[in-house]
Formats: C-alpha cells, structure tokens, sequence
C-alpha cells in the first residue's frame, strides 16, 4: 500500500475545535508489532480523545508499520501521521512530533511500551493543579525490563537534588509545551542511545516546579523479544563516551562545583561513564579495552570527586579508581568479577567494616585503598512480612530477611515508643523468621504498657569466624507484603495478665505503610465494635425490641455485654441476652415493657474486667463512618395508660 509522506488528519470542527490539552509524540521504526499495545493504550484513555493529538512519526519502517499507521488515520480523528526517511534514533523523529504538536502538553511515548488507561487524565491534573512545568508518572518494567527509578510518593514539586527524579532522564514523561519552546529543547538527532540526555537535563535543570504522580503506576516500559531495545544495541563506546563528556560539560555549565552537581553526577556515573564497562567492555580485545578505558579517564579526573566515589557502590569505585590510577588489567578483573562470576566471599573485620570480595583487596602489589572495596554503609536489610494474624490474643509475625551479601544468622523484634525499645525472639532459619507478640509478656516478660508501638526487625550476620567474630547488625521497620489492612487490623480485646484486658488495633503509618500497634487507646481513630448495628422496634404502647450485631474480636468468655438508654443526663441500663457466634461475631437483645418516657441514644456497654467501653449502637444499614445514632422514642407512662384503655376498648367493640 503506497504511503505519503504527510497524513496530517484534520480534526472535526464545532465545539470542540480549542486547542487540545496535551499532544502524544509517538517515534515509530519498525515496531509493526508493537503498535497495538502502544498506540492503542493512548486510544484507551479515560481522558477524552477530543482533548488528546496523537503525532506518530514513522522514521523509515519497512515492516508494515507505516501502512498500520496508514489505517488508523484515517479512523482516528484526532491521529496524526507524519513520514520521514530513517534518521538513526528517536531524536529527529521526536523533534518533528514537536514541530507539530498544538497541545499544551506533551508527552512521549515510544512505539514499544504502553500507558496505563488513566495516565494522561492523571499526568495533565496533575500539571494543571501544580502550575508544572515536567510531571513524572510512576514507571514499571515488563516483559523483562526494569525501571530506571521507583517512583512511590506523589508530590507537588520536588527538588532535582533531593529525589530519584534525576535518575530517570529519558523522555516518557509530561512537559508544558510553553516551557519546551520558551527554552527551545530539542532531542540529539542520529544517535540511537542517549539522544535524551541533554533534552531531559535541561528540562529538569530550568524547570520551576517538577511533580510527581505515583500513586498509580502510569508507564510501562517493555522489554522486547528480540533485544532490539536501543540500550542493548552493538555501540561505539569510545565514540558514546566522547559524546557523554559533552553532555556532562552542560551539565557542569548548569551547576556550579558542590555538593548538588556532585549529586547530579553520581547518576551519571552509574548510568553513562561506567555502564560500558561489562560484557561489552570484555568483549573486545585488549586494544579494545585499551581505547575504552581511554575514552572515560577524562570524565573520571574532571568529574570524580571524593563525595561522588564514597557515592558509588564498591564495584564502581573501583572501576572508577582504575581508570584513574590506568590499572587496565585490575579493571578487567574487575569487571570479570562482576559479568562473568561474582565477587567472592565479603570480609568482615574486627570492627565491624566490611569488604566486598573483588580482586586484590589488601593485595600489597596493587595497593588500592580499602575504601574502594568498603560496602559497610551499603549494606540493608533485605525483608518481608506476610500478614500478620491474631491467635487468641497474641500477634504472629513471620516473614523472610537476609543481609545480602553476608546472608543472616539471628533475628529479633523490636518494639518501638519513643526511646523505649522492647526486645521480642524471633525465630529464623534459612532466611525465614517467625515471631509471638504477647501483650502479657512482650515488655521484658511483663505487659505492654498503653501507648502506640512500631514494629522492627533487627537481623545480625557473622563473618566467617562465627558467633565468636565480628558481627553486623540492621533493623527495618516491618511493612506487610500486601498493604491493605484485613480482618486482623480490627480493633480487639487483647489481654494483659495482670494488668487487665486492652483495645488493641493494628495500623499502617502513612506514608510509609510501617505497622503499628495501638494498644489502650481504644484504636485512637480505630474505635472498638466500629460494625456495631441495630434495630428498635417499638409499639405504641412503649413495648420496645431493641436487637444489635457486632464483632468484637478476642472477646472474653466472661465479658458483659449490656444495652444502655443514655439521654443528656441519665443511663438507664437494659435486662440484655447476648449470643457468641461463629467469627466472634454477637449478637445482643433487649426487650424493654416500659420505662422513662423520652427520646433514648442507644449504647452497647463492654465490660471485661477493668476495661470498660460505652460503644454507640449506628442504625442498621448505616454505612461505615455514619454518626447517626441508634435512637428509640418511650412514651409518658399516661400516654401508655390511655393507649391500653383505648386498645381494651376497641376490642369489645369487635367482640
């Protein structure tokens, strides 16, 4: 099918003819495959179609891509298509799609990855909202591929040096438009990797307010088949990294010396300077490696200073220290090390430092510092918590833990409030752990005082001396696995021993999602029987039915459950049966011949042993949050006398 070089459609006229909101730039190069799941995520937008321009740009594909593109235009009205001869990458592509674009924002998607279904709704509110000039979307890997950066709090503006925004500098994000052409970006043309680069530094550099939306993810970058992505192509690396300390000179042009540009280049050390350095680098022969090695010492000496080589994890301060000092054969070893085994066994030392297991560590003929080799402040603790569930009264916590890449060897729980600490047993073995959270006994085998506690873990790793060496030791805060609460997260009655029963509730601090046991506090926001419901059922006479259902998980055998009638200044307590039934759920009923004429609220007294809650009875089919309270009307006792007589009267008559 013949293909033009320009099928620009118009779209319809009438009250929609304003400009559109935002512009979807997509570069296409022989990605037939591929279009369906791309282009049709943005033709899936709950936003709608009217308020987005979709600009396709067919860089010279000949399988059957510029043809597919063909079709759509002429079904999508807001599809444009332009075509162009192939150009070598995304850059000049891209730049056409700008050239075209009329939206006040844009946004680039490549033709191989996909949007989620709300993502333009929630990029462009989010850019309108905050007066944003770049709105970054949560990104997730696919199909083999992973993020560049976990995106996992939204927020209005973030600063480029105090967040993970910089580490991804690609282009799959939202930009104002105005603010593109104001300072006229533009994407490197002909180059197949790092074409972005100076687009995406630039943009986050001048850019007055950059946002974050996380709390969906928005992009999906997928990995490909045939590992034809642009990053896993054959590269002239001495060339690329020629083309890198360009790049990285604007970047020093933007931001004096200091700690932000120091920051700032710590990403591209790991993300440019050093990525070469792998299988490519050993794959070529030892002139090869020579040239490479060549081609990043300049970056090193001009932008590796102290602050980002203590930055870098082990294997890259080392690579970094031997391109600077021309180790060529310690930098192959290396790299060996890391592409085509591992690094051996980490050492630990009497003083708790610990080294990775790279080659010549402490060798006396090549005299690399320990600091290169130093992974102490790097090490964390690795864990996961399933969900925690109650037996009876006691907590139990399990999950797994490790210390990569020492393993781990003893594990303990640790209960937090304020500067008091509370050590709990854990059991582990084979990088699995299980724990018994008592209330009785959990506070030095006395009860947990009232108060909100915090939930850690605190793992230790042995070197290879064993329990009798040296150690290293982390905590983390306990975050389930699944994050979403469920039946063990509501409010019970847990006891104490001696020091009597309590409400405790189990919650996730925001926004970390840490857990948390409220305990005393009648769940401080998380109430007791928060499902209590009930009914009353009244005659005119003043005969009243009143009935109530609820759960009241760890419920004592022996606990009173009453009804109460409370007014402004009196309690009237009710003659009250209550049933246990399966799921500690209850019911409880009053039948009530007379008493105080009034309007009543109706309460539900729990009494076990010294705890004592007054929990307000919510009419049935109240939805969860309702105030309204159960209310029940007795009428004055000579209403009642007359309404009897009346009844007597009308029923002689019948008889």
């Amino acid at each position: 099918m013949p293909v033009s070089d320009d099928l620009a459609t118009t779209a319809p006229t009438g009250p929609h003819d304003a400009a559109p909101t935002v512009s979807v730039i997509v570069p296409v190069h022989n990605t037939r495959r591929y279009l369906d799941r791309s282009l049709g995520s943005v033709f899936a937008q709950t936003l709608d179609q009217r308020r987005i321009e979709v600009i396709a740009v067919d860089d010279g594909s000949t399988d059957g891509s510029a043809e597919w593109l063909a079709e759509q235009a002429r079904r999508r009205p807001n599809l444009t298509v332009l075509r162009q001869e192939a150009s070598g990458g995304a850059g000049r592509p891209r730049n056409a799609g700008l050239d075209r674009a009329t939206g006040d924002y844009v946004f680039f998607l490549d033709s191989d990855d996909r949007l989620d279904t709300e993502a333009l709704y929630w990029l462009t509110r989010t850019a309108q909202k905050n007066g944003s000039d770049v709105v970054y979307g949560r990104i997730a890997g696919a199909d083999g591929r992973a993020a560049p950066v976990d995106l996992r709090t939204t927020s209005e503006e973030v600063s480029v040096f105090d967040s993970p925004v910089y580490w991804s500098l690609a282009a799959y994000k939202l930009f104002r438009r105005s603010f593109v052409e104001r300072h006229r970006l533009r994407f490197v043309e002909g180059r197949l990797l790092a074409e972005d680069l100076p687009f995406g530094i630039t943009a986050l550099l001048r850019a007055e307010v950059v946002s974050v939306f996380a709390d969906r993810t928005c992009y999906y970058l997928h990995g490909r088949e045939d590992n034809s992505n642009a990053t896993r192509q054959d590269i002239d690396w001495c060339e690329y990294l020629d083309y890198i300390g360009t790049v990285l000179d604007r970047v020093a042009d933007e931001v004096p010396p200091g700690a932000d540009r120091d920051k700032l280049m710590v990403r591209h050390f790991h993300g440019e300077i050093l990525m070469p350095f792998g299988a490519s680098y050993l794959g070529r022969d030892a002139a090869g490696r020579r040239a490479m090695a060549a081609a990043a010492r300049p970056l090193v000496a001009r932008y590796l200073t102290d602050r980002v080589r203590a930055a870098l994890p082990p294997g890259l301060r080392l690579r970094a220290h031997c391109l600077r000092a021309g180790l060529d054969d310690e930098l192959t070893a290396v790299v060996r090390a890391d592409t085509e085994s591992r690094p051996g066994p980490p050492h630990l030392d009497d003083d708790g430092r610990l080294y990775a297991g790279y080659p010549y560590f402490r060798d006396p003929r090549r005299a690399i510092p320990d600091a290169c080799y130093d992974l102490t402040d790097r090490v964390a603790l690795r864990q996961r918590l399933d969900h925690p569930h109650w037996v009876g009264g006691v907590l139990h916590l399990r999950g797994t833990a490790t210390l990569p890449p020492l393993g781990g060897d003893g594990a303990e729980l640790l209960l937090r409030r304020g500067g008091t600490t509370h050590r709990v047993p854990a059991r582990y073995e084979d990088g699995a752990w299980q724990a018994a959270v008592d209330p009785a006994t959990a506070a030095d085998a006395g009860p947990l005082p009232d108060g909100t506690w915090g939930f850690k873990l605190a793992l230790t790793a042995y070197g290879t001396g064993g329990a009798g060496g040296p150690a290293l030791r982390r905590e983390a805060w306990l975050v389930p696995e699944d994050g979403d609460g469920g039946p063990d997260f509501a409010p019970r009655i847990a006891g104490r021993g001696p020091a009597g029963p309590a409400v405790a509730a189990l919650f996730l601090s925001r926004p970390h999602g840490h857990l948390h046991l409220d305990l005393g506090r009648d769940g401080a926001g998380r109430p007791l029987g928060a499902d209590l419901r009930g009914t009353a059922d009244a005659t005119r006479s003043g005969r009243a039915t009143l009935t109530a259902h609820l759960t009241l998980p760890g419920c004592p055998v022996d606990a009173e459950l009453r009804l109460l009638l409370v007014d402004g200044t009196r309690t009237v307590a009710l003659r009250t049966t209550a049933v246990r039934e399966a799921g500690d759920h209850y019911t409880v009923r009053s039948l009530l011949r007379g008493g105080p004429p009034g309007t009543w609220r109706v309460v539900l007294r729990v009494t076990a042993g010294a705890l004592r809650r007054e929990l307000p009875v919510r009419p049935a089919g109240a939805p969860p949050g309702a105030q309204e309270q159960l209310a029940l009307t007795v009428p004055p006792a000579g209403t009642r006398a007359r309404l009897r007589r009346a009844l007597g009267r009308l029923r002689r008559l019948r008889g």
